[in-house]
């Protein structure tokens, strides 16, 4: 996969990013985070939510990477894909992690409730706040204009 083979299948756009628009996603991503670490909401919520941050997270990145996804069916999937190419080798335990958990997020948010468990909800929470530092340092190291 590379971003030219991307654009020419239409399942990314070039995109110049801007330090408000990361920061919009900085906002969003630390809402989704307080959220997920409030113990008294339930497991599965807790899941989605983190969940959510790790992809707004990854979409950061791709945005750094001067990209944006294009609106197609598999969008969560293709984030992490994509994810790949824009932060490299070192991000890779992350994403393949979320791209796991985006299976039981599609279950959480449209099939039966009490389907994460407390274990995973907690791990989920701690894995974004982890992602969410691996990128922001990537951004640090390769787009200094658009640190917080």
């Amino acid at each position: 996969m590379s971003w030219k083979k991307l654009q020419a299948e239409g399942k990314v756009h070039a995109h110049k990013t801007s330090k408000k628009e990361l920061d919009e996603l900085r906002s969003l991503i630390a809402r989704d985070l307080e959220d997920a670490a409030i113990q008294e909401l339930s497991d599965d919520r807790r899941y989605a939510t983190a969940y959510n941050a790790a992809l707004q997270t990854a979409k950061m990145a791709i945005a750094c990477a001067g990209y944006r996804l294009a609106s197609t069916s598999g969008h969560h999937r293709l984030t992490f894909e994509v994810g790949r190419l824009a932060l490299g080798a070192g991000a890779h335990r992350y994403l393949d992690f979320f791209e796991a958990c985006r299976r039981k997020r599609n279950v959480i948010d449209y099939d039966p409730a009490s389907v994460a468990t407390h274990t995973e909800a907690e791990e989920i929470v701690a894995e974004a706040k982890d992602f969410l530092a691996l990128v922001e340092r990537w951004i640090a190291a390769n787009h200094p204009g658009f640190t917080p």
